[in-house]
């Protein structure tokens, strides 16, 4: 048993159980001992690879994306440019590199990244030095006004909820440990939590024929709550927020928090803190507590199609131009990885938020519901 597990054990066996909420929040953001704190988890030698990683191409594009929206907000002479969680800077470091084909663009943007982890600030700060770029642990600590947001596979890491529809209603599932088998258990809250439950109407509401018992809905109340934070700043001082992640276009039943440890799938509740925790993202939640707050919302639409309206296979083709044999490969590679439906290229969505003046971005002029082919 590690040492967070010991503090989780402590914890529960003064307090009782714990939500599921509390049990991820702990094993990734433990100030000490959260999965996040003390390593870098990305790429081949780590857990697990996000797109930037993949191909420089996936963050050159953003890179180009976020010109574009500068230009369609009238290019102010001063712009927020604000990433949550930026990795290891992977993916600003590639799009600022794109970016600089519009030095104007440069010269108004401040980088803003919001890292609560010391080892991923030093990675960030090795890779964007020469931005200027200002730390902050919370998105309220940036300063206010004109604002582009990038958050790639930030959400899904966001701690869930997870409720149990049972004959009396939707009932809050928990954390346990088991004294005995010496391991953290799934348990069930005593009482039904009908009224209070905070899942989406579309979860409460459903008929039993298509939410039948025994299904788990999951919420992410600081996820919802950051998409509002995010679209109020939005709709009062202007500007785009671009959400890519992997999860559901529409609100839905399923149990979906998984662990990976090494690239390979874990047990939820085994190691905490030793493994990264993540759960499909809602961005019909997400993009309906953007709307409430005031922020006009565009998509979801697929990863795939995303890049694809941006271009990547024009700057794949580029890329081979010269290329040598393995790197044709590698390149080929990457953008199937991308775009394709049986990769990343539909189960991984974009969602933008916007000032409601804001023209529709690039990559959001098709109405949403399409995939990309293979």
């Amino acid at each position: 048993m590690n040492a967070l597990a010991r503090i989780l054990r402590r914890r529960i066996e003064r307090q009782g159980p714990i939500t599921v909420a509390d049990y991820m929040a702990a094993a990734l953001g433990h100030p000490k001992y959260g999965y996040y704190m003390g390593k870098d988890p990305f790429g081949v030698r780590g857990d697990f690879i996000t797109a930037p990683e993949i191909s420089q191409m996936f963050g050159e594009l953003i890179g180009l994306w976020c010109v574009i929206c500068w230009r369609q907000m009238g290019r102010p002479k001063v712009v927020h440019l604000v990433e949550l969680g930026p990795g290891r800077g992977t993916l600003m470091g590639d799009a600022l590199r794109a970016a600089r084909a519009a030095p104007d663009f440069i010269d108004a943007l401040r980088l803003h990244l919001v890292e609560t982890s010391p080892a991923l600030r030093a990675r960030q700060g090795e890779m964007l030095g020469d931005y200027a770029p200002r730390w902050h642990a919370r998105l309220d600590s940036v300063p206010d006004g004109r604002m582009i947001l990038i958050a790639n596979e930030f959400f899904d890491a966001l701690p869930v909820q997870q409720f149990e529809r049972t004959g009396e209603g939707w009932v809050e599932r928990l954390v346990r440990f088991d004294a005995v088998a010496g391991e953290f258990r799934f348990t069930l809250a005593t009482g039904a939590a009908e009224g209070e439950a905070p899942l989406p109407a579309p979860l409460l509401n459903a008929p039993s024929q298509t939410v039948p018992i025994g299904a788990i809905g999951e919420v992410s109340p600081e996820g919802r709550a950051l998409a509002a934070e995010i679209g109020g700043r939005l709709a009062r001082a202007g500007g785009v927020a671009l959400i890519v992640d992997y999860g559901h276009g529409r609100s839905t039943p399923g149990e979906t928090l998984q662990a990976v440890k090494g690239h390979k799938f874990h047990d939820v509740l085994a190691d905490p803190g030793g493994a990264d925790l993540t759960a499909h993202v809602d961005f019909e939640a997400l993009a309906a507590a953007g709307a409430g707050a005031g922020a006009a919302t565009f998509g979801p639409v697929s990863q795939g199609a995303f890049l694809g309206s941006l271009g990547i296979d024009a700057r794949t083709e580029t890329l081979l131009e010269s290329a040598s044999p393995a790197q044709v490969k590698d390149i080929r590679s990457a953008l199937k990885r991308l775009v394709a439906s049986s990769e990343m290229g539909v189960l991984f969505k974009a969602l933008c938020l916007a000032h409601p003046g804001q023209p529709a971005p690039p990559g959001f002029e098709t109405p949403p519901g399409f995939e990309t082919p293979q």
